[in-house]
């Protein structure tokens, strides 16, 4: 009896210690818009929800800030990129055709958590791949940053080359978005990413408008 009380006692101890440092944690914690202006908790969970935003880490581990989905823009350099992809993939970039990167950003509580099956993850992406290369003639290129968690999207499932010296996440992905993201690039340098988890159809989409 004695014995178990001591036990009860040790646990409700270091519970309480736990939950007393996550609520440290939490007060700690500042809330920021997309221009990372400072914004209240409750503003920032109401526009979160309410705008569809994504929620991810600042500059700082204990700033939180807003973003949205998707970036429309034009890249200065066509050709250079086109060249740095060329020597990513070494197979020669045709810049008459659309391109789509998936971009992995590293292992994070999205992409590393589910059950999908490899078998499942190849299936998924061969049907992106097959009416992707219906619309522009192309596949995607798949780029990594950190290569920790990409075990179950390798290995005969497709082919990840190294972002050079991070060339691609400053051009595109200027934060850790969750899972995974893409980029679509048209011939002339115009672009769409789309940040965090993406369905087939966004994909697809996004390389019709810039195909046309």
């Amino acid at each position: 009896m004695k014995k178990s009380l001591q036990i009860f006692i040790t646990i409700a101890l270091i519970s309480s210690f736990l939950f007393s440092q996550n609520q440290k944690m939490e007060n700690n914690i500042k809330y920021f818009d997309e221009n990372y202006n400072p914004i209240l908790k409750t503003e920032y969970e109401n526009r979160k929800w309410e705008n569809g935003l994504l929620s991810i880490q600042g500059d700082s581990i204990n700033h939180k800030i807003l973003s949205v989905r998707e970036n429309r823009g034009t890249i200065e350099n066509k050709k250079k990129l086109d060249s740095l992809l060329t020597s990513i993939i070494n197979k020669k970039i045709d810049s008459s055709k659309t391109i789509v990167i998936i971009y992995y950003p590293g292992k994070d509580l999205c992409n590393s958590s589910g059950s999908a099956s490899k078998s499942y993850i190849k299936s998924w992406f061969k049907r992106l791949e097959k009416k992707l290369y219906k619309i522009t003639q192309t596949k995607p290129i798949y780029i990594y940053k950190d290569k920790e968690g990409l075990e179950k999207y390798g290995n005969g499932v497709m082919n990840w080359y190294k972002d050079p010296n991070e060339i691609i996440e400053k051009l595109f992905f200027k934060y850790h978005y969750p899972c995974s993201s893409f980029v679509t690039i048209s011939k002339k340098g115009d672009f769409i990413s789309y940040f965090g988890e993406f369905s087939k159809e966004y994909v697809w989409k996004s390389a019709e408008i810039l195909t046309k």
